[in-house]
């Protein structure tokens, strides 16, 4: 969703002043690569797999098992995206059971598990074997040669809750889904005869004729009936393509089965697929559909144990090295080497600069603006969700008491704002007529005019900061060169400053289980406020773990409220909740992948909170 500028008004910053004025670019953490399962290192690893020549963005890795033998694993999501192996329920962290042309409860198959900081990877060397796959590697990419398969027939049937295709099949074969919107097209590693392609052609649209013909024509033999969704079939890379646009309201939904082999379209519009899987010690994947009164929301989201040796939570942000700039969240995830992560506070679209609080290892990276929700936790697994104010006062040699508004915030109002290194190598001014000083060793060391908004850059130094006077010329004739300065700050409430990390965001929905929702109190518009949209939301439980979540539009409508979304928190076991961005924005990555939607339909983001995960020797 972006940024909400019509909604910001006034800011404060903290008491950790010491690390403030010493402020220092971030450089992404990246925990050691050592896997779980074993102490074994893995031989060799890459982001890429070509399937029967096609190349996927997909992680994999390989490793030397104690009888020596080579295993070669495919993140989990990964392999589901490229091959449909579905992933079934399991409490077991080492081993993933999946389903793929078999029946899910009698001849499921346990895959090995092993995890590296950012991916989970499965191992399917038996899984290669048993279908006839080859797989080698060449440079980081994996190469899997997988046998091509007939395709023998194509049936769609309607059902009480939509339309079911199937599409059956000779041997197991791989198949990949491409969504753009209703469109969509399945691609399988398989051939077809050339008479069963040509039946799902789009048939030609033929004129009508001035007169009624004096016979009616005959219907070709084997053309499909006209009832049902129109498919085309055809050949694409030596692969078949099915494609077709998906009703209104609808959604698709796969699954395989064995006896004969077919691959199973269910166009339906409660599609999600429900899952429980604990996907690391202390990570949890769970979907599930949540009742509100008459409506079903599909909800996808995370529990992560803080208090997990081994996995930390963190904020993250799209350009370390600058405060400025927007990216897709897988990027922005993969950059930080994170395995888990959802979108974070708001931003300005145009601008590219964030709107809200974020705090990373005690140092404000971006101050909290119009006491709006935010979240904090420390390495001890502590977590607050509260409404949060940072209040920060530069006090002068003369005696005067200046009240510095914002740090490193893309809100701009009427004041003094302070930029420190971490917003990057130089500040632009972002309004006209500002006035820039800078300090170096908490003293006044230069006082200049700005040239107007995006013009102009102003180096921030290392040892100190700038201070950006917006309308205020009266405190520059209190800060003039050789002026010493001390910062004083704190947070309100007091006990946010205890908390190393946080993430501001809102409106703040629950707390001590109850509905606290007062979008109004923290700036939102009266449009925000009555919006249904796709949400983003974070929370605890009675259990002290923390929740991520994706609600997605209800089954056969529009998206959840704020007040609907406080109430889906509480059905989920929230004691305090906070909403995040969401719309557009809203994107829940793990392993590699999103989890909540097609990766195309997933809005840049500023920001967000990852998961990071430092695996057992």
């Amino acid at each position: 969703m972006g940024a909400f500028v019509d909604r910001v008004e006034s800011g404060a910053v903290p008491s950790a002043i010491a690390q403030l004025s010493q402020a220092t670019p971030v450089t992404p953490r990246s925990p050691s690569t050592s896997p779980t399962s074993s102490s074994a290192q893995l031989l060799q690893q890459g982001t890429q797999i070509s399937l029967n020549g096609r190349i996927w963005p997909v992680a994999w890795g390989q490793w030397q098992s104690n009888s020596n033998q080579i295993r070669t694993g495919i993140s989990d999501t990964g392999l589901l995206r490229t091959t449909g192996v579905d992933l079934l329920n399991t409490n077991d962290p080492l081993q993933q059971p999946v389903q793929w042309y078999s029946s899910p409860t009698s001849n499921s198959l346990n895959l090995a598990v092993r995890h590296s900081q950012q991916y989970r990877y499965l191992d399917i060397t038996e899984l290669a074997t048993r279908t006839g796959w080859q797989v080698r590697t060449s440079g980081s990419t994996l190469l899997i040669n997988a046998p091509t398969s007939q395709l023998t027939s194509i049936r769609q049937g309607r059902q009480p809750w939509g339309t079911r295709i199937v599409v059956d099949l000779d041997r197991p074969t791989p198949w990949q889904v491409d969504q753009q919107g209703q469109a969509l097209t399945v691609t399988l590693n398989a051939a077809a005869e050339p008479a069963l392609i040509q039946r799902f052609q789009p048939r030609p649209i033929r004129p009508t004729p001035s007169t009624a013909p004096s016979r009616p024509i005959a219907t070709p033999p084997g053309t499909p009936p006209r009832a049902g969704i129109p498919l085309k079939l055809e050949v694409v890379q030596n692969q078949l393509a099915l494609r077709l646009d998906i009703p209104a309201g609808l959604q698709p939904q796969f699954s395989t089965l064995s006896q004969p082999n077919r691959l199973i379209i269910d166009l339906r519009p409660d599609a999600m697929v429900e899952r429980n899987i604990l996907w690391a010690p202390g990570l949890r994947w769970q979907q599930q559909f949540l009742t509100l009164g008459s409506s079903r929301f599909p909800v996808v989201w995370l529990s992560v144990n803080l208090r997990q040796p081994g996995l930390k939570l963190g904020p993250i942000w799209s350009n370390p090295s600058s405060l400025v700039g927007i990216a897709p969240l897988v990027q922005t995830a993969q950059r930080w080497q994170v395995a888990a992560a959802i979108n974070g506070g708001f931003f300005n679209r145009k601008t590219q600069l964030p709107l809200g609080a974020i705090r990373q290892d005690g140092r404000w990276i971006s101050s909290p603006i119009l006491n709006r929700g935010a979240i904090a936790w420390n390495e001890a697994g502590d977590v607050k969700i509260d409404r949060l104010t940072l209040q920060e006062t530069l006090s002068t040699s003369t005696q005067q008491r200046l009240p510095v508004l914002s740090v490193n915030s893309g809100y701009v109002q009427a004041g003094i704002a302070r930029y420190t290194s971490l917003w990057g190598a130089a500040y632009t001014p972002l309004t006209d007529n500002e006035i820039i000083v800078t300090v170096r060793n908490n003293q006044v060391t230069a006082q200049q005019p700005g040239e107007g908004a995006n013009k102009g850059a102003f180096p921030i130094p290392s040892d100190g900061y700038l201070l950006t006077l917006r309308a205020n010329r009266a405190a520059a004739s209190a800060l003039p060169v050789n002026t010493a300065v001390r910062l004083e700050g704190e947070t309100i409430p007091a006990d946010f400053d205890r908390h190393t990390q946080i993430m501001g965001a809102g409106p703040l929905l629950v707390q001590n289980r109850q509905i606290v929702l007062d979008a109004k109190a923290e700036k939102f518009s009266d449009a925000f406020v009555k919006e249904r949209a796709v949400r983003s939301v974070i929370g605890t439980n009675g259990e002290g773990t923390l929740m991520i979540a994706a609600v997605h539009n209800r089954v056969g409508g529009v998206g959840p409220t704020l007040a609907e979304v406080a109430q889906l928190t509480q059905q989920m076991g929230a004691i305090d909740a906070l909403n995040l961005d969401g719309g557009s924005s809203t994107t829940l990555y793990l392993g590699g992948q999103i989890l909540n939607r097609p990766p195309q339909t997933a809005a840049r983001v500023h920001n967000g909170i990852g998961v990071f995960i430092q695996p057992r020797p």
